[in-house]
């Protein structure tokens, strides 16, 4: 059932993160993250061992029905139906089969500029999409069909055609994963602008989906330093993904959004342009917030570890060590988030004060009971990495059982490594 299409409002927590269609039988896996189990049960059969939404890697693939939100689902499912039934039937019966698919295509592909007319087709092709996972693998095998896609991210075009255009190799490029090295091809056809189209989507698009879409679609082509670097320079796209972070945007966008951020911060170049763009303020904000608007776990493990990139540049520790606010941020996150959150925080930690040995940092971290954590982290089951960074935090605040640990509990003095 194609709910989009009859321009009904879906609650955000009804759609399954892989398919973003309305979940029939709604199950959980043990990050939390709920998803529909034909959509889960195929992304872990393709070998996959990760949490598609949080990409945490999973200690169980087990999942556990959500029945509580299928009774919630099942409850609004029956209140649509019962008002909306004639509608819910023309939708029903207005998906096209495999043929009429082919034929709509090689009737686009007549046209030379997309008009009204191609905007409906591509409509009854995204209805088309949007039904299963089959018809979207048989349109990535549709020879012509994604190279027709790519042309029409051009010039002069809607908005609104372009959210349709960007929705369908969202769900083909991104939920199958198939074809991903044409999507390269979207920042080298030089008779195409896809970055526009893009940015046009983001600072302009009516649908949240479509700009998720258009995000996770710019991370999926930064797959190198050349790419990455054609992105972040693209003027205004920088400052848009960032603007997108914003705590009062949809949360999954702001994730999709710092993933994306993440992916194409590689190089040095990219990593001062976002300090210059003000990111860690804004990554500060989410550090920061409020717990009645607080950022999700996993929000808040890819805003530590972008401020984590970030701050392996110059500028970025400069910037970082001269608010002890957000310093003091980072260190409240070590424990209270999860394993990955600890270590991109005491990442950070060990890059101004142990690389940069920045004063200013080094007491912030002191002043928010910063070396506790650190020697509990050292007690703690963690990595070797984070071990080792937290035996040189520790040498550089000089800590000794005479000075700042005397009023520590000294059955930890055991772990001094000096």
């Amino acid at each position: 059932m194609v709910w989009d299409d009859l321009h009904i409002t879906i609650p955000s927590f009804f759609r399954c993160p892989i398919s973003l269609d309305v979940m029939k039988s709604p199950v959980s896996l043990c990050t939390g993250v709920t998803y529909d189990r034909t959509s889960i049960q195929r992304w872990l059969d393709n070998g996959n061992n990760t949490c598609p939404l949080t990409m945490q890697v999973l200690r169980s693939k087990e999942f556990v029905p959500n029945h509580n939100l299928q009774r919630l689902i099942k409850i609004w499912s029956d209140s649509v139906q019962h008002h909306s039934s004639h509608r819910v039937d023309s939708a029903t019966n207005s998906v096209p089969s495999q043929d009429e698919i082919k034929c709509i295509v090689k009737d686009i592909e007549t046209k030379k500029e997309p008009d009204r007319c191609c905007f409906d087709s591509l409509s009854k092709i995204l209805c088309f999409a949007e039904e299963s996972v089959e018809n979207r693998e048989f349109l990535a095998k549709l020879d012509g069909f994604l190279p027709m896609l790519v042309d029409f991210l051009g010039d002069n075009k809607s908005v609104d055609f372009i959210e349709q255009v960007i929705r369908v190799l969202e769900l083909i490029l991104i939920k199958i994963g198939v074809n991903k090295q044409l999507m390269t091809l979207l920042l080298k056809n030089k008779n195409v602008d896809c970055l526009s189209s893009l940015l046009l989507v983001l600072q302009q698009g009516r649908s949240v989906h479509s700009r998720i879409g258009s995000v996770r679609i710019l991370e999926s082509i930064a797959t190198d330093t050349e790419s990455n670097l054609l992105i972040a320079e693209k003027d205004g796209l920088l400052s848009e993904l960032l603007k997108s972070i914003g705590l009062e945007t949809d949360p999954s966008l702001i994730e999709a959004s710092l993933s994306c951020l993440i992916a194409i911060s590689k190089s040095r170049r990219v990593k001062v342009k976002l300090v210059h763009l003000k990111s860690i303020p804004k990554l500060k904000s989410i550090l920061t917030a409020e717990p009645n608007k607080g950022a999700s776990n996993s929000i808040t493990e890819k805003a530590l570890k972008l401020l984590e990139t970030v701050s392996s540049c110059k500028e970025g520790r400069v910037e970082m060590c001269s608010d002890a606010a957000c310093i003091e941020a980072v260190v409240q996150k070590v424990f209270k988030v999860s394993v990955e959150a600890t270590e991109h925080a005491v990442t950070i930690l060990w890059s101004v004060c142990y690389l940069f040995r920045d004063g200013k940092a080094r007491e912030a971290v002191a002043n928010s009971n910063g070396l506790t954590k650190i020697l509990l982290l050292m007690q703690s089951n963690c990595s070797p990495a984070v071990r080792q960074m937290s035996t040189d935090l520790l040498k550089i605040f000089k800590v000794n059982s005479k000075s700042c640990l005397s009023s520590y509990d000294t059955k930890t003095t055991h772990i001094m490594p000096f």
